[in-house]
This record gives C-alpha cells, structure tokens and sequence, in this order.
C-alpha cells in the first residue's frame, strides 16, 4: 500500500513539473526590464525609444556599426527640413535632375536627366518609395554636390551625438564598409525627424500616391509605393522609414502613436523583410504594454514674488515648459504632486527669461523631476529717483 501511494505521489510530482516548467520559462521570458532582454527580437540589433524623453525602453546590441542601407535617409530628409526650416528651400520650388542623379540604381522613381520636379514631390519620393534618385537630386540642390552634402550629413550626425556614424552617400546605395551606423543612433536621429519636424507624418502616412514625369517625351504618371508594409499591418503606425541591401540585411526604422504616447522602433540586420516588420511590431507592441506618460501642460497662475530695490515691488513668472515623465513600472500616476520652489523675496534686477525657482514633481517621496520656473518680466534695480517717486506716490495716496 506504501509503495502505491509513493508511486502515486512521484507521478503528481512530475505532473506539476511539466504544468509548471513553461510557466517558469514563459515568466522569465516577459521578465523584461527597459534595457535587458535580448531575445524579444529575431534581429541581431534594436532598440525601442520614447521620443519625448529620449527614454531607451528595450535595446539589443544597440551600439554595433552595421550598414544602414536607406535608413541612411532619414538624415538626408533632416537637411532636408532643416532648409525649409531655415528659408533657403521652400515646398513649391523646383528641383532639376542631373545626370548623376538619373544613374541612380537600387530603389528609384526613374527621373529623367533634366527634369523638374517641386521639392516636395522629391519629398514624398524619398520617403514612400525611398528614392535614391530623388535623394541624390535633392543633396545637389541643397549644397551642390553629393560630397559636400554627406558632409553635412556627417557634422548633423556628430551634433545628434550619434557616436557609431559615418555617412559615404545620402541615400544608403553604397556598400562601402565606412558606411555605418548603429540602432541607438538610428533612433536618434529618427527622434530628431519626428520631433523637431512633426510634419513629417503628412507623408510618412502615405501609402500609395501618383506623381508625374514631364520630360522632352511628354507626361506620364507614376504611382509612388510605400516600402512601410507595417502601414497596412499595424493600426498605430505613423512612419518612418525602411532599408535593405545584400550588405545590410533588413532595416527598419518604425513609428507609431498610441494613447498619446509616440515610439521609436529600431530593426538592424533582420534576415529577411518579414522578420523586420514582425520585430518592430513586438518592439512597439511591448512598449504601448509598458508605458505610461504623466503629462502637466502648466496651465496654472504662478504666484507673482516680491522684488527687494526693484522699480516695481513684485515680478511675474511663468514656467519653462510642460512636465512629462515616462513610466515603465505600472506605477498609478494620479498621485503625483507638484511643489514650487521659490523664494518669497528676490533683490532687483530680475532678468526676463532667468530662472526663478523650479516645480519640482514627487509620486510619494520620489522626486519625478523638474521644470524651471522663469521671470516672465524684467523689473530693473531702483535708483535714488525711483526711491523719490514712490514715495510722493505713496504721500498722494
């Protein structure tokens, strides 16, 4: 009776072991921190990126140079917008193809030697059906030549401090092994993209869109067609950009919106293109799961503080900008407290646009962060007439 029970017990034994070891493996397997897992992607390289805060949420391998391919123009499409940005591009002027443009190989809308299109077509060229064409057309537009525009390319990269780039073309075309970049620096200057120049989107969104080709044999349209399959298969997606040689593998850099939270998904190296869409859905996937953002706009009246020796007795402030804190541990935010720190009395000159103090933002004891609170007037130092003034002002009253 003794040895049934223990054979009873010994075959309950192995039951709950082969219930419980996927559990076990399957809980260490999600068990991902913001920057350690490593296998939540198929590609050697990735990185995810909450663009606001700069936040890396998930990295692999994210800091080996590998060719980027024509991910190589999301840098070319920043000088781009940072022309127009300046005044020395606007959307409506026109851009001639040149010889070298039109030899172009690769991905490529087929522009013919001479011929004009506006600076936005180019546009929308580079980014639906990556353009090498149009991005070499558009670098000699901006500075001339290609050489002096990768240049450019390059200090723009040192600027972003994307440490593990350097750029030989603007379209990514190139198998030169001095081409090179890395998943940190590709959310980087993606970041820069999507940030600094929102209006990116309006053509990042598009899936398919004609243009046409008026050359010396006439008119013809082209249907221009997005390389972004994960347009189509991914409901938040909003951009950005994708490449591929024989050299590069698959790459891709993806963005997406979701519960007001933007993402930054970064896939190097993926065997094949449907590995690098299927990554960066997980990426972006596993982000919305994880994050969340507590957001104060700093709409509210900031106190106005009194000035010792100022022409005026009191100072007007205002807040530097909004407050936003990326979460990642599931934390309830609706605790969160924001406290000013000021003093009651500050001695003149208080300078328009200089720091008065901070809001500094608490969930319980732990301090979220920050935002400067600034001088919102200059109210200068009192000379002995001020002195004068006020006080035959105070006697009329």
């Amino acid at each position: 009776m003794a040895k049934k029970w223990i054979s009873f017990i010994c075959v309950w034994i192995m039951a709950l072991t082969v219930l419980l070891t996927p559990l076990t493996v399957r809980a260490q397997n999600d068990s991902t921190d913001e920057t350690g897992n490593t296998d939540l992607i198929q590609a050697p390289s990735g990185v995810l990126m909450e663009p606001e805060t700069g936040t890396i949420i998930y990295e692999k391998d994210k800091d080996t140079r590998r060719s980027p391919a024509s991910i190589t123009k999301i840098m070319t499409l920043i000088l781009i917008f940072d022309e127009l940005k300046s005044g020395n591009l606007k959307l409506d002027d026109e851009v001639t193809t040149s010889a070298y443009a039109k030899s172009m190989g690769g991905s490529q809308v087929f522009l013919e030697e001479g011929e004009v299109q506006t600076v936005e077509t180019m546009i929308k060229c580079i980014v639906v059906a990556s353009a090498n064409d149009a991005s070499v057309a558009m670098a000699e537009k901006i500075c001339g030549s290609e050489e002096a525009f990768v240049e450019r390319m390059n200090a723009r990269a040192k600027e972003l401090g994307m440490t593990e780039t350097h750029f030989c073309d603007c379209c990514g075309l190139t198998s030169d092994e001095q081409h090179y970049t890395s998943a940190r620096d590709v959310a980087l200057m993606s970041r820069e993209l999507i940030t600094k120049y929102p209006e990116i989107y309006r053509y990042t969104k598009i899936w398919m869109e004609d243009i046409t080709h008026v050359t010396q044999k006439g008119s013809t349209p082209f249907t221009l067609s997005s390389t972004n399959k994960l347009l189509k298969q991914y409901e938040y997606t909003t951009g950005l950009k994708t490449g591929s040689t024989s050299v590069a593998k698959y790459c891709f850099s993806a963005t997406a919106h979701k519960d007001g939270i933007d993402l930054i998904a970064v896939v190097m190296a993926a065997p094949d293109h449907k590995v690098r869409f299927a990554d960066a859905k997980t990426l972006l996937t596993y982000g919305f799961s994880v994050c969340s953002i507590y957001h104060d706009a700093n709409t509210d009246t900031l106190p106005k503080l009194k000035v010792k020796g100022g022409v005026e007795d009191t100072v007007s402030l205002r807040y530097d900008k909004e407050f936003r804190y990326l979460d990642l541990n599931g934390q309830d935010m609706s605790g969160v407290t924001k406290k000013w720190e000021l003093s009651e009395t500050v001695p003149a000159p208080a300078t328009e646009g200089e720091k008065a103090g901070e809001a500094v933002y608490y969930l319980g004891e732990q301090r979220l962060g920050s935002v400067d609170i600034l001088y919102a007037q200059t109210v200068e130092q009192a000379d002995y007439g001020d002195y004068i003034k006020k006080v035959f002002l105070k006697t009329l009253l």
